[in-house]
């Protein structure tokens, strides 16, 4: 065959693994986000002490929020009163796992490694939290702005309500990296000889987790979307330590969090993260490789088979749920066409997922003049309608949502 058939063949390969495992951890995060009680994730994180930081971790591996999805979030519990030491603790623990990841984890690479992922996850991020709350200057009530309770938003418990939350919201935030991730695991596969790093005098040890770490600090990795890129890298001799510190660092690190970080917490607190990252993500990857490592090997990769009739029915639902939002993403911004000389037009910059629509869309309607917001993610421009809005307000409101906002003549 040609190596375009066989990249089209291990596409379908990565979908037929990939999509079971998904779309059930999808649901099941759908069913928390539904029927959790109100409040639950803001409760107990306030004080600088081991509890609120565990607490704070405890929450935050099994959430599936995304590397953008989870700086608005940590931003609104910093708002609510949580302490720096449980903000920093949840924004190192919750891009690294999530249901969604721990299952797809276990799909491609073994339960082994997805559950000594989860605590590496939990445990950094306590660390992380510890650290902040021993060596950052001690708080007061200033520095914390008193802001609405940002999961108090009515919800509708049900199916309808399930499926919704779960292929718009947590769907829609990761699409596009699932889309590349698939790509480039096919990629791999197709293009790297099986024994390609097993060669290589550099992938092995410190210095091979190293030149992974260096990757993955600036980029914007989706945990999930990258589960089958690390399987396909081990499947071409990567050691498995070394794929453990891409999935740790990369999900975890990436521009737009340094920039929040430093605007939230401050730079010291940004410097406490990074190291509090870097030494982990080497330390467990060194770890994994020592404890688990066996000519055997450690993890499992994802194998060509025909994946059976479960995996053929959740790779076409996959393929139709993604179809359906890059349609949704297509359409034209109702934002941008003709509204009244009341409404207010608003060009917001880095919202990337669905996470951050929610956010931008919940900070304005949280204005008393607001009566509704209609974001687009696409455009990028939010079209917001009330009476006696005050463009500064608005503006300063997206801010605090960890956001940049300006008007824009789309409304004139």
């Amino acid at each position: 065959m040609s190596i375009a058939e066989n990249f089209v063949g291990a596409v379908w390969q990565v979908l037929l693994e990939l999509s079971p495992s998904l779309l059930l951890g999808l649901l099941i995060a759908g069913v928390m986000f539904v029927y959790l009680p109100r409040g639950f994730v803001h409760r107990g994180l306030s004080r600088p002490d081991l509890a609120s930081v565990t607490r704070a971790s405890l929450i935050g591996v099994p959430l599936p929020l995304c590397s953008c999805g989870v700086i608005p979030t940590a931003l609104g519990l910093r708002r609510e009163g949580a302490s720096k030491g449980a903000t920093t603790a949840f924004l190192i623990s919750t891009p690294q796992t999530g249901v969604d990841s721990i299952l797809v984890s276990a799909a491609f690479l073994g339960w082994p490694f997805a559950l000594f992922k989860v605590v590496a996850a939990f445990l950094t991020g306590i660390l992380g939290g510890l650290a902040v709350n021993r060596l950052s200057p001690p708080e007061t009530p200033a520095d914390v702005a008193p802001a609405a309770q940002t999961d108090e938003r009515p919800r509708e418990p049900g199916l309808v309500a399930v499926l919704r939350y779960a292929v718009f919201d947590l769907l829609a935030a990761i699409d596009l990296w699932i889309v590349l991730g698939v790509l480039v695991a096919a990629a791999i596969s197709v293009l790297l000889p099986a024994d390609f790093f097993a060669g290589q005098g550099w992938s092995s040890g410190l210095l091979g987790l190293m030149v992974v770490l260096a990757i993955s600090l600036p980029l914007y990795v989706c945990t999930t979307g990258s589960v089958p890129v690390a399987a396909s890298l081990i499947a071409a001799g990567l050691p498995a330590g070394s794929a453990l510190v891409f999935l740790m660092a990369g999900p975890a690190t990436n521009v737009a969090t340094f920039g929040a970080i430093y605007r939230t917490l401050g730079g010291r607190v940004l410097s406490i993260y990074l190291a509090v990252v870097i030494l982990m993500s080497l330390a467990f990857g060194l770890l994994f490789d020592w404890l688990l490592a066996t000519p055997a090997a450690a993890v499992a990769p994802h194998q060509a088979h025909e994946g059976g009739w479960l995996g053929l029915l959740s790779a076409l639902i996959l393929l139709g749920l993604l179809a359906l939002l890059a349609a949704r993403r297509l359409r034209p911004s109702r934002a941008a066409s003709a509204s009244p000389a009341s409404d207010l037009v608003l060009r917001v910059e880095g919202m990337r997922c669905g996470h951050c629509v929610a956010s931008v869309k919940q900070a304005l309607e949280g204005c008393a003049s607001v009566e509704s917001a209609e974001p687009n993610l696409g455009s990028g421009l939010v079209r917001v309608r009330g009476r006696g809005i005050e463009p500064g307000t608005l503006i300063e409101a997206v801010r605090q949502a960890g956001f940049q906002a300006a008007e824009s003549g789309a409304d004139r």
